[in-house]
């Protein structure tokens, strides 16, 4: 079995075009520690757009965070096991 810094998931990957490292270096240093201890490989891009369409509903960057790890915790719950 090959292994990668993604982990044994069944979720979609695709390769990108864009430099992950620089657009992660433009996040405010919040989103780089949510991030950085993600449980998904999330790009930088959909984090900032999931906050800050949070941010804007609730007004509170707490709620924000909480938001993104309700997300993530949609989709972690999608992901089936890998039959081995």
């Amino acid at each position: 079995m090959k292994r990668n810094n993604l982990g044994q998931t069944t979720l979609r990957k695709r390769r990108r075009r864009e430099d992950p490292m620089h657009e992660f270096d433009r996040l405010p240093p919040v989103l780089r520690a949510w991030l950085a201890n993600a449980a998904l490989p999330w790009r930088p891009r959909s984090v900032r757009r999931a906050y800050n369409r949070a941010l804007a509903q609730t007004g509170d960057p707490a709620q924000a965070l909480n938001d993104l790890e309700r997300l993530q915790a949609i989709k972690l719950s999608s992901d089936r096991p890998i039959d081995k």
